[in-house]
């Protein structure tokens, strides 16, 4: 991993890193069209008005302005009189909220239920450390509709990301679901009325723990000590199929938003219990921070790596993308791919084959043999096979220390009579090969990335 970094928070891969990240986002690339999910990318500038929408997350948000701006733009920079300028640019801090604007801006021109993925850069003001950049790469799965979007998307969405995240090189993985409905009907039918209050503290539980949260709710939002209990006692609620159903109910809590989250989140375990097995539990501690999920909820993490965080998170909103009386509610996840690969990297849990894309390098006789050469590294390069040809005609050794350190693993020569033939610098074996016919292995045709 290129461990020095001359700006925190902004990684740069070296090349055999960049290799194993490009294995991460083709494979999520292709699970994601298997399923019939479209790419698109949006632009990475929004509104701060846009942005700020839903979510208390001002301080995060890098604001975007000219170096030579006027003086008057200059000195409110993006706020104005202490408050967040709605006109003022910024850089996206998530892939959702510009997908919400996207939707609402091309709803003529899309067909509903809208099924989209979208890899893209995203920024965020973190302090960082491993895990958590400045800088980093997402990639989410949505589904949108017009109006209504059915409730079994919430059950595909989780399981789409499950089989992507299983074809990663990656150790195992739990996806912890909750649903906002069960939770925040939950606290309502305890009398808690300000639920968004409950579920900011209660998505606090595992960084400071049940006692400082039971303090938050009784100080902040004037919960009694048999209120705080219960709403940790829900939290509490783990399991890996669907009896927390009957673990929720025994908590003697009547509420009909209660009960619309319980069957829905039900269902969403029903069905990932059966395809994908050991993967997911009902876990009623998620609560996920930001105010737009209105459904279920998603966080993920590592076995093993819990302390990593969540690598992959999300849900249902109803009400994030509008147009008058229109809405397009969705449910989606986003993967933090580069949260991901830094801990791949980090762990050595996956390494590439090779650290070029190369397979062959196309030695020189003397100088006058660069344009044969190129023919030779044309005909391979046809076929599908990574070519380079060699600067210089040195000695053959040096020829072939330089594929070496760029770890090329074969060497073509041509000799003056036009007889060919293609060393295993790794094995020294070398045969006679036809530059219309020969191809290496399969296991050397591409960079391989290998699990550990």
């Amino acid at each position: 991993m290129a461990r020095t970094a001359s700006l925190s928070g902004f990684p740069e891969w070296l090349p055999e890193e960049r290799l194993v990240e490009l294995h991460v986002l083709d494979t999520l690339r292709r699970i994601f069209e298997l399923h019939g999910f479209s790419s698109i990318e949006t632009r990475a500038v929004e509104t701060v008005g846009q942005l700020l929408r839903k979510g208390e997350i001002d301080k995060e948000v890098y604001g975007l302005s000219r170096l030579q701006d006027d003086e008057e733009e200059a000195a409110g920079d993006v706020r104005t009189g202490g408050k967040a300028d709605p006109h003022a640019l910024a850089l996206h801090f998530d892939l959702t909220v510009p997908f919400a604007r996207y939707v609402v801006e091309n709803a003529g021109y899309l067909a509903f239920p809208f099924r989209r993925y979208q890899i893209q850069k995203v920024w965020r003001g973190e302090r960082p450390q491993e895990g958590r950049a400045r800088e980093f790469t997402q990639a989410d799965i949505d589904v949108v509709g017009d109006g209504e979007l059915p409730f079994r998307y919430d059950v595909e969405i989780a399981l789409v990301i499950a089989e992507a995240l299983n074809a990663l090189p990656i150790p195992d993985f739990l996806l912890r679901i909750n649903n906002r409905k069960l939770a925040e009907g939950f606290y309502t039918g305890i009398g808690l009325t300000d639920t968004a209050g409950v579920l900011r503290s209660i998505d606090k539980l595992e960084k400071i723990g049940p006692a400082r949260v039971a303090e938050l709710l009784k100080s902040e939002l004037g919960a009694t000590d048999e209120q705080a209990q219960a709403a940790l006692k829900l939290a509490s609620i783990r399991t890996g199929d669907t009896s927390f159903v009957a673990q929720v109910r025994a908590l003697g809590v009547s509420n009909g938003q209660l009960e619309e989250g319980l069957n829905e989140l039900e269902q969403v375990i029903a069905a990932a219990v059966q395809r994908a097995p050991g993967k997911v539990v009902a876990d009623l501690s998620i609560a996920r921070g930001l105010d737009y999920y209105t459904g279920t909820v998603v966080e993920t993490v590592l076995v093993g790596h819990e302390q990593l965080g969540s690598i992959c998170s999300g849900g249902r909103y109803d009400a994030l993308a509008s147009k008058g009386s229109r809405k397009f509610p969705g449910v989606g996840l986003s993967i933090g791919v580069t949260r991901l690969v830094s801990r791949i990297l980090s762990q050595d849990l996956a390494t590439a084959s090779r650290s070029v894309p190369t397979a062959v390098l196309v030695a020189l006789t003397n100088d006058d043999s660069w344009g044969a050469a190129q023919d030779v590294a044309a005909a391979l390069r046809g076929r599908g096979i990574a070519t380079e040809v060699a600067a210089k005609a040195e000695k053959f050794g040096k020829q072939i220390k330089f594929a070496d350190r760029r770890g090329i693993p074969f060497v073509w020569f041509t000799d003056d009579d036009g007889k060919h033939q293609v060393k295993d610098i790794r094995s020294g074996e070398q045969t006679d090969a036809d530059p219309a016919s020969w191809t290496p292995a399969e296991e050397d045709l591409h960079v391989r990335v290998l699990k550990a």
